[in-house]
Formats: structure tokens, C-alpha cells, sequence
């Protein structure tokens, strides 16, 4: 059996539902275990254990770090040889229950073919356990095991394992999990873990180590797909040749290739593997490769046969499972990574979310950590992505927090959105340097942030009134006035405060492009949505203006009467009352909303000359 055809299992579901003694007990009873962990599992106990010393803790064959055996219970993902004891091998993961470290789980369930979800038959069915079995469904984890643990606990009640069966059953018809075996099991005493034993008479399928044998790798690869990420430009003298994994189909001299993102065509030159040459390379193996011809192909491009039609793209339907502690919100940007490719994106919509203890959709606007949920994403520049039903390698990515790098969302790309194919930017004769020229000036954005009554409106309209005297072309874009129109649609949660800036961000880029010098007043709180605007831009072509004024003035000034209205409950989400302002760390320009007005607009023209 090869690496690529090894079974990868995954062990899921609530907190002390008993995964970790369950797991430990079956890779010691399989003899898949070296004997000196088994001997220190005998006499090492975790702070509170009943276990007798001399007899195996099973639990801490898999709990690993040092916190897991203090703590007793699973943080991060643990991975173990199992042998099948039937010629085949597979590695197992024990994956933690508590919902802070359902992204670990989800991790484990991307590279999973079989997934063991426990259920306590004492404490019943519980959220995590349908979160987990969601996860799994959305992961294309093609069959499940679900392990009635702790039936010791239930007198071994025929009628118990029964109503649990129906119910997890259930939910993971309507998920569409097809492949499904339910066993009756006790960690603590190994019954239907590897051996029968005859405490369940009235049970009369399959053990745990049973029910693994008989369940075969199910293939999530399109037949005859080649897919290679590129991971490495390998130069030397008068040598360019490129290196990556192959994740799926083969690669050898002669073949007809085509750089998946850009739709450009080769022939293989030669195929090496280990630095040996090789005729043909298959899925699994690190490969490097040269063309016949010189072409441009880049770190992050992947490789796909050449008689392949499709192309890159920048628009998609995707899934994910947020990870984040701040809410998803429509207009916010993340980077996507997948592979070796790296892309900024903006979410565009969010559809649904995931009802996990039914499996029902439900529509959304936001979605919270550890909440499944169905969104449209649109990216920066075309990306290679398959559907992650077709191939996983190269369907499945990450969305990471452009501002800490934190890892946001483990995302499943669905399907393309046609106008991402269809849509393509438009050239014309007139460009912006032209209208530049015409205008006598440069187009630029000045965006001014500060909290409701900090003077943005007031410096921006002497700015701008300024300017025009010198014969510069402005427009403003005040808050208040694009919500009477643009985005009169839009409300003050976080999320439509992240939609507001990123459709004021996209105008302005317009108007700029047009050669306007273009000044933005808007409140615009979150730091994530500013950044999100900002990168969206050249560094010379935008001015981050924070207007600082402490919010006991801004709240005596209440020129529109807005804190007192927050004061008496009838806003709640007034910046500085009822949500937060988070202060620029790395504005262009900071000036004294308590300042005398002529200096600030000073400090702004000088910027603007500059």
C-alpha cells in the first residue's frame, strides 16, 4: 500500500465524550504502540486520575502535551499510527471536543477519508457533537463511525444506543453523509472496541476495529486531473525548472501542460524525483520539472493538464467554518491561502449558516466563531481553485486576518460564480493619466476618521473649499450624505459599518481614477475595515487622516444630538457609547480635533502638496 492510499481517520465529538481513551485503547490492543509508551502510560497519572497505578491510561497515549495531561482533555490534534492487522495501515487523529479549539478539529476532518464521532451514551447528543458531524459532511469526509461510548454507563440499554443512533443518524442523512455505521462501544472496559464481548446480545454488527477494516479510501480526485501547485522556481546556471507536490494525476517528459491561474500552455521537458530522474512522477510525490520552452510560471500557479478548459477565476461560492473571534462580516477583506497561493479577497455576500443540530440552512448577515456558513467570496486577481467535492488538495483554503495574520476560516470552494468568467475589466483610450493631465493635478484620496463630533466635516469642507480656491478638483464624500442615497440600505452593526467603507472605498477609487482628489469624512470605527480600504490602494494615492478629539469633547460639542440620544438607549450603536473606536496605529496624518481649525487644514494642504 502506498503513503497516498493510507486510511486518515478522525476522532470527533463533545468534550469527555471518552475519544482519547477510545483511541488509546485501540492502537495499544492492535499492538501499534511501543512498548516503553505503554509502560509509562501504567504508572504516569494525571492530577485527580482513579485509575490504579499498573493498569494502561489509555487516555495518555494520545494526550501529549503537557497541558492536555494536567488539564485532562484534548487541545491540539494528536496523530497516531494504527495497524489494521489486515495489511493496511492508517493514521489516526484525535481531534479536541471543546468548542476554542473546534478549528483543530476542522483541520484534522480536511484530510480525513474516515471520521469517528463519539456520542456519551450518558449525556446523550449534544451541540458539539452535530457541530463535529457538520464539519465532517462539509470536510467530504466520505463515511463515519459513530461510537456509542460509554454504554457500560447505560446498563448496555438496547433502547438507549437505539434513540441516539436515530437521532445522529439522522442529521447525517439530511447532511448528506451516505456511508454510516453505528456500534455500541465501552472505552473503559474495550467491549466492541477490537474484541466482542456479550454484554450487547441484542447487537450484532461490526467491532470499531471491524467496522475501520471494512471501509475503503474513496477516491475526492477528478479522474485523469493532474494538479501541481508550485511551491519553488529552481534556478542554476542556465537552469529554470520548477518543484512541488503532486497531488493528484501524473507527470511526465512530453507531456502537455497549462498554468491553471493564467491559461498558458507548455510541454514537459524532464520530471525529477529526489533529484532523479524519473519517465513519470505520480500523486503524492515531490517533483521538480522543466519546459521545452521558457514560460511564466511563478510560486502559487498550478499545473494542470493541458488539454484541461479551465482557467482561473476571481469570483466564488464557498463554505467555511469561521474561526475568528470578531464576527464575519460582509465587505471585509482577508487573505486566502491554498497551497502556495496567496490572494487578498473581499467577502461579498454571506448566504446562509448552518443549523448543526438539523443540518437546515438558515439566512444570515453574520457569522460567528465555531458557525458554519455558506458566503461568496471575490479575489483581487484570478486564482486556481477546484470544487472541493472534486479535488481537496486544491478546493480547500484558509482565510487569515490581514491585520494579525490569525487564521480566520477554513473555507471549501463550492462552485465558480459566472460572473467572475464573464466579467473582465474594460480598457479605455482616455486613461487616468490623461484626465490627470487634463485636470492640472493628481487624483488622491484623503480619508478622514474620528469619532461623531471630532470636526471631520468641518476640516474636510475647509479643506476642500481651500483647495478649489487653488484651483484643484474635489469632491467630498461625507458619512451622513451617502447614507442618504448609496447606502441608504445599510444600518450600524459591525457588519454594514464594514459593507458602508468598503463601498465608500470602491467609490472613491473611482472618482481618484477620474482625477478628482477625492476626501472622505466617515466615522469608519474598526481599524479592519480602514486597513481593508487602505490596501486596496497605491501608498502615494491615499492619506489615512486621523482627527483626534477625546470623546468627552465630541460628546459636549453634539452638534447632531446623537450622544444624547445614545445616552437615553435610543442608539446602540453609537461609536464611543454602545460600540468601539479603534484608534489608528499607523495613520498617515493625525490631527487636533481640539486644535485651532486653520492649523489642521494646514497640516492637510501641506500633506496634499506635498
Amino acid at each position: 500500500m502506498t503513503e497516498t492510499s493510507i486510511l486518515r481517520i478522525v476522532t470527533c465529538g463533545s468534550v469527555d465524550d471518552g475519544k482519547s481513551t477510545l483511541i488509546g485503547r485501540l492502537i495499544a490492543e492492535t499492538l501499534s504502540v511501543p512498548e516503553d509508551v505503554l509502560e509509562s502510560a501504567r504508572w504516569t497519572r494525571r492530577t485527580g486520575s482513579t485509575i490504579p497505578a499498573g493498569e494502561i491510561d489509555f487516555s495518555l497515549l494520545t494526550d501529549g502535551l503537557e497541558a492536555e495531561r494536567e488539564q485532562g482533555i484534548t487541545i491540539d490534534v494528536a496523530y497516531r499510527h494504527l495497524d489494521l492487522q489486515n495489511g493496511n495501515r492508517a493514521i489516526i487523529a484525535d481531534a479536541p471536543g471543546h468548542e476554542q479549539y473546534t478549528r483543530n478539529m476542522a483541520v484534522a476532518a480536511s484530510t480525513a477519508d474516515v471520521g469517528i464521532l463519539l456520542v456519551d451514551a450518558a449525556r446523550g447528543v449534544r451541540t458539539q457533537t452535530f457541530r463535529h458531524l457538520s464539519i465532517c459532511a462539509m470536510m467530504r469526509v466520505s463515511s463515519v463511525v459513530i461510537a456509542i461510548n460509554k454504554m457500560d454507563a447505560a446498563d448496555w440499554s438496547e433502547a438507549t444506543f437505539n434513540e441516539l443512533s436515530a437521532r445522529v443518524n439522522q442529521t447525517a442523512q439530511e447532511l448528506g453523509i451516505t456511508n454510516v455505521i453505528t456500534i455500541p462501544v465501552s472505552a473503559l472496559t474495550g467491549a466492541f472496541v477490537t474484541e466482542r464481548t456479550g454484554d450487547a446480545p441484542w447487537y450484532s454488527g461490526p467491532t470499531l476495529l471491524e467496522a475501520l477494516r471494512s471501509i475503503t479510501k474513496a477516491s475526492t480526485t477528478i479522474e485523469g486531473a493532474l494538479r501541481l501547485p508550485v511551491q519553488l522556481i529552481l534556478r542554476a546556471d542556465n537552469y529554470r525548472g520548477y518543484a512541488g507536490q503532486l497531488v493528484a494525476g501524473s507527470l511526465g517528459a512530453g507531456d502537455a501542460i497549462k498554468v491553471g491561474r493564467s491559461g498558458v500552455t507548455a510541454v514537459v521537458e524532464s520530471v525529477t524525483v529526489a533529484g532523479e530522474p524519473v519517465e513519470r512522477a505520480i500523486a503524492g510525490q515531490a517533483v521538480g520539472f522543466t519546459t521545452v520552452t521558457e514560460v511564466d510560471i511563478t510560486r502559487g500557479d498550478v499545473i494542470i493538464e493541458g488539454s484541461s478548459d479551465k482557467v482561473g477565476n476571481d469570483r466564488f461560492a464557498v463554505e467555511v467554518v469561521w474561526m475568528h473571534e470578531k464576527p464575519l462580516a460582509r465587505g471585509r477583506s482577508y487573505w486566502l491561502v491554498s497551497n502556495s497561493q496567496t490572494v487578498a479577497v473581499t467577502v461579498t455576500n454571506i448566504r446562509d449558516r448552518v443549523e448543526v443540530e438539523t443540518g437546515h440552512r438558515h439566512s444570515a448577515r453574520t457569522l460567528q466563531i465555531n458557525e458554519i456558513g455558506h458566503i461568496e467570496i471575490a479575489a483581487d486577481s484570478p486564482i486556481f481553485l477546484d470544487r472541493y467535492a472534486d479535488i481537496r488538495e486544491t478546493g480547500g483554503f484558509l482565510l487569515v486576518d490581514r491585520a494579525n495574520n490569525d487564521t480566520a476560516a477554513a473555507g471549501m470552494m463550492l462552485h465558480e460564480m459566472r460572473r467572475g468568467i464573464n466579467i473582465h475589466e474594460q480598457a479605455f483610450d482616455v486613461t487616468r493619466e490623461l484626465r490627470e493631465e487634463l485636470m492640472g493635478h493628481k487624483g488622491r484620496v484623503l480619508w478622514f476618521t474620528g469619532l461623531s463630533g471630532s470636526g471631520k466635516s468641518t476640516i474636510a469642507s475647509e479643506v476642500q473649499r481651500q483647495l478649489h480656491a487653488r484651483g484643484v478638483h474635489t469632491y467630498v464624500l461625507d458619512g451622513d450624505n451617502v447614507r442618504l442615497g448609496l447606502n441608504k440600505d445599510l444600518g450600524f452593526t459591525p457588519e454594514d459599518r464594514a459593507e458602508n467603507v468598503r463601498r465608500v472605498g470602491e467609490l472613491a477609487k473611482l472618482m481618484m481614477d477620474a482625477g478628482l482628489v477625492v476626501i472622505v469624512s466617515l466615522v469608519s470605527p474598526f481599524r479592519e475595515d480602514r486597513d481593508s480600504v487602505r490596501a486596496g490602494f497605491a501608498a502615494e494615492d491615499f492619506a489615512e487622516i486621523f482627527v483626534d478629539t477625546p470623546l468627552e469633547v465630541c460628546t459636549q460639542r453634539d452638534v447632531k444630538g446623537l450622544y444624547a440620544r445614545a445616552e437615553r438607549g435610543e442608539i446602540p450603536n453609537m461609536t464611543g457609547v454602545g460600540q468601539d473606536y479603534e484608534v489608528p496605529l499607523n495613520p498617515t496624518l493625525v490631527v487636533a480635533g481640539t486644535g485651532e481649525l486653520a492649523d489642521s487644514v494646514a497640516q492637510v494642504i501641506a500633506l496634499v502638496a506635498k
